[in-house]
């Protein structure tokens, strides 16, 4: 709870109250400073004091004359913004769909919640607030005037909360409890069954055995029925008592009053016990459904053999701060993220990436928690620890995910929450038609039957559950799905973009041919390299490598400056000099006739030709070629006979362009060839505008506009923080089969949840008619809604099978 108390208002009984905001926008001193002294001109704040390191602002304030909304009114009017945050909640006492969709409704319409979203397999609610205007303390009050608890969700710690441990073995003896008691009334109905051998337990002792079922065993029935009611809320729980306690109720009656009737302690006893064993079965299989984010949790190591002064010694994973060096042994997970100073291994990376082959480190190579070293010893400076290491984050995104919802749970959330009163006035209708027709025991009898079939837990479970399942599938497959929208949109997906450099190549260029003109290649190289030894551009980069290994020292450079979508430009001994593409040169009036003839050629090749000019005069060309990745061929076959139209986009020429692009089966009009970084948004709007549902695939920072654009952004794994945060599904393997795993496992997730959303509304649909027109007896009844609520729930564990196919 520190974590968001920090963030938001705290209240106190004391005449003055603090308020601490998340403030953006925040570019330096000075923009603390005006954001201080705006608030402290405010009528009623006594100390306003602005952190720019940390970017919050604490505020004491009066009460009777300002307030949070004023606070934050007056940082926007500054100029700032106040960030939002997110709270989780534990929810307990949530038995049905139409327990979620009530306390999601009530969360909605509090003041400062920006968007509330409750899951009922997970029993969490996510909540989006605007710090000032609500506290998590206000938020768990309002949960519990629903009528249920709520607590504020702590860390996973890879083992069930020990509230979910406690209920899960209550409700295991309450089951077992019930089925003691229980079996000799079942005995005496199966054996009416049976001519001859019909019996009848005395009548004391049939109260005996089913009094302690109804009231002790059935208790949490009549307890949450009383919860919902007052909240306002009908659920299952009302449905359930109502249902066991009228035929309770009757033949108690019937025994004290001695009334000419048949007794239904039996059927009473036998519907709560099926009912606790439907949920002790969808206990255990809901706990089945996050085994994903546990499993994760639990390769996270312990401890760490940290290097300090020279001396080796193990401490807590927690204590090992960045910068310090550590000692990775053969066969140790690596227990934070860092990169390695000495020494060489492989490490297996199969638990982020899911693949199994092993991946060579060296000096510089990043290396990440919960990683297994596999072969040599090696030292490393951790740069990410606790929370921001890699392996936290996924933890992070998965459960984030997994506490979302689809937009496909609309429906089934409207149906729930009228759900239980439409049943209601249903049991009601039997009830009468029966009275008259065949009399009160029937009515009763059939009334009961309408109760007891009717619950709406399958349809609260049928999409989470999946979501759940599905979103933790992906996460062992290297696939990290952001949320419901998400997933749902992914699976929609008619078109995908792909940017060529880092996506369909492998990112990494080399240099294949050198042209000069008029001058030595040495020379040439020496210029090249000297200039693009300031740039973060890959292909830069491919050049000075390739200078320092024919061991060419660079020269001084002064004034470089990026021109992006074109090249570099920098200034070498007083001299321009000019380094880009073809459309730089023509910009800036430089004499091409020397270079037509290889141009053409390397770009023919699928080559980048990269022009070098000094003094405005032509140097020479360079050539760079990225080498396409062995998968993104096949990738793309397999997307395309999914029906997905793919594209290729890139600024590269459209010569090289269409030469990269027929080595992986893509037409030339399939090509968006010389798009600008700034572009590359725009013409994926360009595909929406075409009706298209298009997925983005980048690796880089200038992808991050089109990834944000697109449907759905897919980031893959070698790419950057700020794409990997834009996009929608991030990939921690760096290939195109990243792409295809995840369309096919959105495709799958979808087809369960529509599976479960239909097994729910149809078994609402018939079972409903078939109790109300006297098919169902009750006893049949209770144990259909127990099999409803653990077949939705084992369909969706069936996600865990999910294998990618061609």
């Amino acid at each position: 709870m520190s974590e968001v108390a920090e963030m938001v208002a705290e209240r106190t009984d004391a005449e003055i109250q603090s308020a601490q905001l998340n403030i953006t926008g925040m570019t330096c001193a000075a923009c603390a400073a005006r954001i201080e002294k705006n608030l402290n001109k405010l009528p009623g704040v006594q100390q306003a004091s602005v952190n720019f390191a940390s970017e919050k602002v604490t505020v004491f304030f009066d009460p009777g004359v300002a307030n949070p909304e004023k606070l934050i009114e007056t940082v926007r009017k500054t100029g700032y913004d106040v960030a939002n945050v997110k709270v989780e909640l534990a929810i307990s006492g949530m038995t049905c769909a139409a327990c979620s969709a009530r306390i999601e409704k009530n969360l909605n319409r509090a003041p400062g919640v920006v968007k509330a979203s409750v899951n009922l397999a997970s029993e969490k609610a996510l909540i989006e607030i605007t710090p000032g205007l609500a506290t998590p303390d206000e938020l768990i009050r309002i949960v519990e005037k629903t009528g249920y608890g709520a607590t504020l969700a702590v860390d996973r710690t890879g083992e069930e909360r020990e509230d979910q441990r406690i209920a899960y073995r209550n409700l295991r003896i309450a089951f077992w409890s019930g089925v003691v008691l229980t079996l000799p009334l079942v005995v005496q109905m199966l054996s009416l069954f049976i001519p001859g051998y019909g019996f009848m337990l005395p009548v004391w002792l049939q109260v005996i055995l089913a009094t302690p079922v109804q009231f002790v065993v059935g208790w949490r029935f009549y307890k949450g029925a009383y919860h919902a009611l007052r909240g306002g809320a009908p659920n299952m729980d009302v449905l359930v008592s109502l249902g066991t306690s009228a035929a309770y109720f009757f033949s108690l009656a019937v025994v004290v009053f001695r009334i000419p009737s048949a007794l239904y302690f039996d059927s009473a006893a036998l519907i709560t016990t099926l009912i606790l064993m439907g949920k002790l079965l969808e206990h255990k299989a809901k706990a089945q459904t996050s085994q994903a984010v546990r499993a994760l949790v639990k390769l996270q190591p312990k401890t760490a053999r940290v290097v300090r002064d020279g001396t080796e010694s193990d401490v807590p994973v927690e204590q090992v701060v960045k910068g310090d060096e550590i000692l990775v042994r053969p066969g140790e997970s690596v227990p934070v993220d860092g990169v390695v100073q000495s020494g060489s291994t492989t490490v297996d990376e199969s638990m982020l990436t899911g693949e199994s082959l092993p991946v060579s480190k060296g000096e510089g190579s990043a290396v990440f928690a919960a990683t297994i070293n596999k072969a040599g010893a090696f030292r490393f400076r951790a740069t990410k620890v606790g929370k921001d290491t890699a392996l936290a984050q996924i933890i992070r995104m998965v459960d984030e995910a997994q506490g979302s919802k689809a937009p496909i749970q609309q429906l089934a959330d409207k149906v729930s929450g009228i759900f239980v009163p439409i049943v209601l006035g249903v049991a009601v209708v039997t009830f009468l038609a029966w009275f008259f027709i065949a009399g009160f025991t029937h009515a009763l009898i059939y009334a009961v039957a309408v109760l007891v079939i009717a619950c709406p837990c399958s349809l609260g479970l049928a999409t989470p559950t999946a979501l759940m399942v599905g979103t933790g599938k992906g996460a062992e497959l290297g696939i990290l799905i952001k949320g419901g929208e998400a997933l749902q949109q992914a699976h929609r997906i008619t078109t995908i973009v792909l940017d060529k450099t880092g996506t369909i190549t492998q990112g990494k260029p080399m240099v294949t041919d050198v042209r000069p003109f008029g001058v030595k290649e040495e020379e040439l190289l020496q210029i090249a390299a000297s200039v693009e030894a300031s740039s973060e551009h890959p292909l830069g980069a491919a050049i000075v490598d390739h200078a320092r290994v024919q061991g060419i020292a660079l020269a001084s450079v002064n004034d470089v400056k990026a021109i992006p979508g074109y090249g570099v430009e920098a200034n070498i001994d007083g001299t321009q000099v000019l380094i880009g593409n073809r459309s730089l040169m023509d910009r800036e009036g430089i004499d091409r006739s020397e270079d037509s003839v290889d141009a053409a050629e390397f770009e023919t090749q699928g080559k980048t030709a990269m022009w070098v000019a000094q003094g405005g005069r032509l140097l020479g060309l360079v050539a760079v070629a990225d080498t396409v990745r062995e998968t993104s061929a096949q990738a793309i076959s397999d997307l395309q006979g999914m029906g997905i139209d793919v594209y290729m986009i890139t600024g590269d020429n459209r010569r090289t362009a269409e030469a990269i692009a027929s080595q992986v089966g893509l037409a030339p009009d399939r090509v968006l060839a010389q798009v600008l970084p700034e572009q590359k948004a725009d013409e994926v709007k360009k595909l929406q505008q075409q009706g298209k549902v298009v997925g983005m695939v980048g690796d880089g920072i200038n992808d991050a506009p089109a990834l944000a654009t697109a449907d759905v952004g897919f980031a893959i794994g070698t790419g950057t923080d700020v794409a990997i945060e834009t996009a929608d599904i991030a990939l921690l393997r760096g290939d195109l089969e990243s792409v295809v795993r995840s369309v096919q496992l959105a495709k799958t997730t979808m087809r369960k949840i529509r599976q479960n959303l239909g097994w729910a509304f149809g078994y609402n649909t018939l079972g409903i008619p078939l109790a109300a027109f006297g098919v169902v007896s009750p006893v049949i009844a209770g144990a259909a809604m127990a099999l409803s609520s653990v077949s939705v729930v084992t369909n969706s564990l069936l996600l865990r099978r999910f294998k990618a196919v061609r």
